[in-house]
């Protein structure tokens, strides 16, 4: 019996590259996940935002934004697969991109286990080129141990306010892949809304704006400001304990790195011990 073919997150076949493969990679946490699969040599464009590994990533030349990708630049390397994410490059994007390159991968994991399936897409992908196999297999491995033991480590529910922009204040919805990351580890994501799924709704539902008079806020045991995508720190945390104070309510602030929870791929195996470990 022929095997099912993995297919991307459109549900379209992913076909093999060959050795000539020429690879860009729309998305920060998948090109940090290309280099971990050996697939350096193959990596012909990136983002700016593409940062992880630092110094190797130096070398391979960006192509504007996740947002706002420079398509001519971006077309002159002649690129043979394009890496690209629901949540964080436009419809607008990837259909200019069919125009002119042949194979597109669509990736959209909403929950740590889909890197399970993502992996398993990069593998049907890329599993031709050497050593790819047996990275993947690895990649897998490591993350299933990570999340067994994140699920039988001690510790109480916690509801949170994680805040990922300022000016508008904005948050996550339950069905993201950061809430869900956060959820693993037992921190529950407040407002209790969902977003959808991305395809079909547009991504502010899944980002929702709220104000600091909102009546969840009292039931908010801490609140989490992310590094990113708005780079939150020292003074904006005393900014949200002030907030918090004019309206009576107590929770603890602090920052965290926020590709502890944002970032998939082979980042989520240290990231889901990191939330694990501060969650404790």
């Amino acid at each position: 019996m022929p095997a099912v073919p993995v297919r991307d997150a459109l549900g379209q076949p992913i076909a093999a590259a060959d050795a000539q493969a020429r690879i860009a990679s729309l998305v920060p946490s998948l090109t940090e996940t290309l280099f971990a699969l050996g697939l350096r040599q193959h990596l012909v464009a990136r983002t700016g935002f593409c940062v992880h590994p630092r110094a190797e990533v130096r070398a391979i030349p960006k192509v504007g934004g996740t947002k706002d990708v420079h398509l001519d630049a971006l077309r002159a390397l002649q690129p043979t697969h394009v890496l690209v994410n629901i949540d964080e490059n436009t419809r607008e994007t990837v259909d200019a991109l069919r125009t002119f390159v042949p194979h597109i991968i669509v990736t959209h994991p909403q929950a740590p286990q889909d890197n399970l399936s993502l992996f398993d897409q990069l593998g049907a992908a890329f599993g031709r080129l050497p050593g790819v196999t047996e990275r993947v297999a690895a990649l897998r491995q490591q993350l299933q141990a990570v999340l067994e033991e994140v699920q039988t480590r001690p510790g109480a529910p916690r509801k949170v306010l994680y805040l990922i922009w300022r000016d508008p204040w904005m948050t996550v919805a339950r069905d993201t892949y950061i809430s869900q990351s956060l959820a693993a580890v037992r921190w529950h994501t407040l407002p209790e809304v969902l977003g959808g799924d991305g395809l079909h709704q547009p991504g502010r539902s899944r980002y929702p704006v709220f104000d600091w008079s909102a009546d969840w806020l009292g039931a908010v045991d801490e609140v989490l400001l992310s590094s990113e995508p708005y780079r939150f720190g020292a003074r904006h945390a005393a900014e949200v304990r002030s907030l918090l104070a004019a309206r009576g309510l107590p929770p603890a602030v602090r920052c965290i790195p926020g590709e502890w929870a944002s970032w998939y791929g082979v980042r989520a195996i240290d990231g889901l011990r990191q939330l694990a470990a501060l969650a404790r």
